[in-house]
């Protein structure tokens, strides 16, 4: 929890809720995870798993996926890798931790495409996320209960790194 409160600066009320949330993607088949160590030392992780229907951020983005391009929703989610963690601790950001743990973490897998959700915000985040291919599907979404806009977006597999 560390590395994810270092680089995201969550409200203390919600870390309980967040540990509980990545305990419980731990247990979703296809789980898959990397640490960046520099220095013996956790600088960085990334982690997810096969997008299915009955995962709640599945069903959520499906469904606003359905409202917004209904054509392309399954092509989307219907056979996709969710990405759902990717964290750098913020002195060790800008070395291409990040790109390298993506890359690596999508490496060789089966589904057709990945899908990730992040602030809606122009950042260095995002525009990693566009080097490796990533195109937004969605822009200002709302997570049920949120105030925060998001962008969900989502590359073909294999990435391609420009």
């Amino acid at each position: 929890m560390a590395v994810y409160t270092a680089a995201m600066r969550p409200p203390v009320d919600q870390l309980s809720g967040r540990r509980a949330i990545l305990e419980r993607h731990t247990t979703h088949p296809g789980f898959s995870a990397l640490l960046a160590l520099v220095d013996e030392r956790l600088v960085g992780f990334c982690y997810g798993f096969p997008g299915r229907p009955g995962q709640w951020w599945h069903d959520v983005v499906s469904n606003g996926l359905a409202t917004s391009m209904p054509d392309e929703a399954d092509n989307w989610l219907g056979d996709s890798f969710e990405l759902a963690e990717i964290h750098v601790l913020p002195e060790y950001q800008g070395r291409g931790i990040g790109r390298e743990l993506m890359t690596s973490l999508c490496e060789g897998r089966t589904e057709q495409t990945v899908v990730l959700s992040t602030a809606d915000v122009e950042s260095p985040a995002r525009r990693l996320y566009r080097s490796l291919g990533f195109v937004d599907l969605i822009t200002a979404f709302r997570f049920p209960g949120g105030i925060e806009d998001y962008a969900v977006m989502g590359s073909r597999l294999p990435l391609k790194p420009r």
